[in-house]
């Protein structure tokens, strides 16, 4: 902690000494971002500066600044990818209702802008999830026969044991 001002220095003089006696310490030494320039200081002047800070340090999603419908859209958009790993077709159709619950709700008490958003055909999304998930199985069935078809060849310790 500093001393307090002595009485009959003036505030300028008093500070630098305070700054001159830090210094010879060695108190600025290794400070983080010494030698670097300062960010941002030959850019034009941005008011939401402090808010972009935020989001880029904390990693906040630019998604979740976006009004209601247009999430919504995203999130129809990429229906396909998000039902992908689900194991079961209620699941897939809990998933869809409640997308569409969301755009009810957002049609009868939205603020906001106003973007045309359309609920999803529930069947439509469901007998593409079946399609994708048996073009999958049959993937991996294929990928199961190859491996299969291929002869075992005997591990080391096997031969060397059992003279296989």
């Amino acid at each position: 902690m500093t001393q307090r001002k002595p009485p009959g220095m003036s505030f300028e003089t008093w500070t630098e000494q305070q700054l001159k006696h830090a210094e010879r310490s060695g108190a600025f030494d290794d400070l983080e971002g010494a030698g670097k320039p300062i960010p941002g200081l030959g850019e034009p002047h941005d008011p939401d500066w402090w808010a972009k800070s935020l989001i880029k340090r904390e990693g906040i999603p630019t998604e979740e600044l976006l009004p209601e419908p247009l999430k919504l859209r995203r999130e129809i958009e990429h229906l396909s990818e998000t039902v992908k790993p689900l194991w079961k077709e209620q699941q897939v159709r809990d998933h869809v209702e409640g997308i569409n619950k969301r755009v009810q709700d957002w049609i009868r008490f939205g603020t906001g802008p106003w973007v045309a958003v359309a609920q999803v055909d529930v069947e439509k999304v469901v007998a593409e999830w079946q399609e994708a998930r048996e073009t999958r199985r049959q993937q991996a069935e294929t990928a199961a026969a190859a491996l299969a078809a291929e002869p075992k060849r005997k591990t080391w310790w096997r031969r060397a044991l059992f003279g296989e």
